[in-house]
């Protein structure tokens, strides 16, 4: 007898604060946005929750804001952060362009692939607001987890981790083009 297994993944999004980290995660569980969300967790006064926060994580979404280069630029920072503090070398690493749907653009796409391969990351463009690349984001950061053996196994060698494939009102699982497996 075959038994689904529900396996509990930790995955992090980091990133400075504004780029849309929460929106993210709020459209891909709840399909909803909220363009007056406040940001709480990345506030100083949470440093130092810091080292807990990155123990024994499976994979990182690491967020930057395409309308502000500042963000992209302090990636570095938070890669290091990730070092320092990560307690798995093997970590599946996701680079996500937020905000795409914007008009002042400063990060093309281009050096978000760039940085991305150089740095061994999966990498995605995204709109939290209109859901552009959002389901692909956290759908392909799975994928790849489920793909490095040891990552996420339990004890039970038979245990299985199932993502539904069946369309759904988050974008039909599509990647609409936005997707770059590396």
């Amino acid at each position: 007898m075959d038994e689904d297994v529900l396996t509990t993944l930790k995955i992090l999004i980091i990133g400075e604060s504004g780029v849309g980290k929460s929106s993210l995660l709020l459209r891909f569980t709840d399909d909803t946005f909220d363009p007056e969300l406040a940001d709480t967790a990345g506030q100083e006064r949470f440093r130092t929750l810091t080292p807990s926060y990155y123990r024994g994580a499976q994979g990182v979404i690491l967020v930057y804001d395409v309308t502000r280069r500042d963000t992209f630029v302090r990636l570095d920072n938070w890669l290091n952060e990730l070092e320092t503090y990560c307690t798995r070398n093997d970590i599946v690493k996701m680079l996500v362009g937020n905000k795409i749907d914007k008009e002042n653009r400063e990060v093309d796409r281009n050096e978000g692939l760039k940085f991305a391969r150089k740095h061994s990351m999966l990498f995605i463009e995204s709109s939290a607001k209109t859901r552009d690349g959002v389901q692909c984001a956290f759908e392909e950061l799975v994928e790849k987890i489920i793909q490095t053996p040891g990552l996420w196994e339990s004890e039970s060698q038979n245990s299985k981790l199932r993502l539904s494939d069946s369309p759904d009102a988050r974008g039909g699982g599509s990647c609409g083009g936005y997707c770059s497996m590396l």
